[in-house]
């Protein structure tokens, strides 16, 4: 991988350029001149590519040639299209047996129990509005305990941070839309990365605070309560009274304290956002191996964005564990056709202007990259959004591609930590459960060094093997679990990226 241009596959009819290349450079190794500048991670013909011919990278098909390509061409959106593309989904023709470590040799982190049974490697205090109505007043709550000093008494809470979002009301009462959203306020309460939560309604709202607890089993207790704005009288009562409840409930957060713990008890999100050509050969594979890791010391990995698996889902039905789990991915690919088509809206139209600058032609070629997150083991499940996850191993949660929202519903699924790649430098973190930030490339390590926590363009370099580099992550899984502060923490994100999955009109 040292050399300026990569050919990922003995099958594949494409190269990539690491690097800009101007016209009249020779590709030695397939006697091949470059017919003009290719950019950076762009793809150009290897060998002659007839109209109508597929595009191969990885070994598979990530598009088809509109037009005859000969060799050395730039091949992008200009002359590359999606075309039909037939898959075989082959269900569960490679799955395997998974090689589980014995139990006196899994790792283990610290991290903090709970009476439900799970583990947190965060202890937040959570403030989770049913409605946008209640937002100022959350806000408000959060804001006092962040800046009036109270908690320097408090050093194993890692603050009190306010759920805000902007729906809740204007629509259905009833359905997928209200089903979503419900799944994902109880997925945040019964979060275990919460030692305490308040949830704050305005009153006369669709999401009914009462509703919604008994409909999620929620009761009040010392580490939750509820109440609403209409209830307590206004505003300034509102605010005083979630500082007041607050106050008594920090002690007994407070109490909560870190101890070993076995690493079978972690559920990552694994995401990617600002995507290149790179992230398919490098952060997303590393993440793979690292996911892989995770499964065999017992621990749980969740890939989501359904959007940016789609032409690549046949990948994931020939490892699902059943015919059944492998269909239930299928009937998700289903929905989002429909769901697509009746909003006049076309999933190739899921990468981005910035994907495609990094070299991205179609949402097929997008697709395989992300998919080589999921690793290698087999797929144990297939969960609905914000489902609270009840599988071990690899499992997939539906979501859009939309990374604040794919990651909200990880986190309301039961994730503690997201680990998220990205070759263009997204920019994001999350509370409470923090996000580790995989950068594909070393330049983009270098260029944005305070947002990115590892460097997987090492691989590229050559300083590193793929195998290496997914143990460095791993190990800083571990770290992060423990209570090591990602980039994205001490840059103080996550109080704005809860953004709950909205289906359905608002009216």
């Amino acid at each position: 991988m040292s050399s300026s241009i990569i050919v990922l596959h003995d099958r594949d009819n494409v190269g990539i350029c690491k690097v800009a290349l101007p016209a009249g450079v020779l590709y030695a190794e397939k006697d091949v001149t470059l017919q003009r500048d290719i950019p950076a991670l762009h793809k150009f013909a290897i060998r002659p590519i007839a109209q109508g011919e597929a595009i191969l990278k990885y070994g598979q098909t990530i598009g088809f040639a509109s037009q005859d390509i000969p060799a050395g061409e730039h091949v992008h959106v200009h002359n590359c299209i999606m075309g039909q593309l037939e898959k075989d989904y082959g269900f569960c023709e490679e799955t395997k047996p998974t090689a589980f470590l014995p139990a006196e040799k899994r790792a283990t982190f610290q991290g903090y129990k709970r009476l439900n049974g799970k583990v947190g490697t965060r202890n937040y205090v959570g403030i989770i509005t049913t409605v946008n109505c209640s937002a100022t007043v959350a806000k408000a709550i959060a804001q006092h305990f962040t800046f009036s000093g109270e908690l320097e008494k408090y050093p194993h809470i890692d603050g009190v941070v306010a759920m805000t979002h902007d729906s809740g009301c204007g629509m259905r009462s009833d359905g997928e839309g209200y089903e979503t959203l419900r799944r994902t306020f109880n997925g945040y309460a019964r979060h275990p990365n919460f030692g305490g939560v308040m949830m704050v309604g305005l009153g006369c709202e669709t999401m009914q605070i009462q509703r919604v607890m008994q409909e999620c089993g929620l009761a009040d207790s010392k580490t939750f309560t509820a109440y609403t704005i209409q209830d307590v009288g206004g505003t300034r009562l509102a605010i005083e009274k979630g500082i007041e409840t607050l106050r008594a409930m920090l002690p007994l957060v407070n109490e909560c304290q870190r101890e070993t713990v076995p690493a079978s008890e972690l559920i990552i999100g694994l995401q990617c956002g600002g995507s290149d050509a790179l992230s398919g050969v490098t952060a997303n594979p590393a993440l793979g191996i690292a996911g892989d890791i995770l499964v065999r010391h017992g621990g749980t990995v969740i890939l989501s964005e359904t959007p940016e698996i789609f032409g690549a889902e046949h990948l994931l039905t020939r490892r699902a564990e059943s015919p059944a789990i492998a269909q239930k991915l299928l009937d998700r690919i289903s929905w989002w056709e429909d769901y697509t088509a009746r909003n006049d809206f076309e999933l190739n139209n899921n990468p981005s202007p910035g994907n495609k600058a990094g070299g991205l032609t179609t949402i097929i070629e997008k697709s395989l990259g992300a998919q080589a997150k999921s690793g290698s083991t087999n797929l144990t499940d297939v969960f609905l959004y914000g489902e609270d996850i009840t599988t071990k191993g690899f499992v997939f949660m539906d979501s859009p591609g939309y990374d604040p929202v794919s990651a909200t519903g990880q986190v309301a699924s039961g994730a503690q930590i997201l680990c998220f790649t990205t070759g263009r430098g997204s920019a994001f973190g999350c509370k409470p459960a923090p996000s580790i930030k995989l950068a594909t490339n070393s330049k983009i390590f270098a260029h944005m060094n305070e947002d990115m926590d590892l460097n997987c363009g090492k691989v590229l370099d050559g300083e590193v093997t793929l195998e290496q580099n997914g143990q460095e992550i791993f190990e800083e899984i571990l770290a992060v679990a423990s209570g090591k502060k990602t980039k994205s923490e001490l840059l103080g994100y996550g109080d704005n990226e809860f953004i709950p999955w909205k289906i359905g009109a608002v009216v």
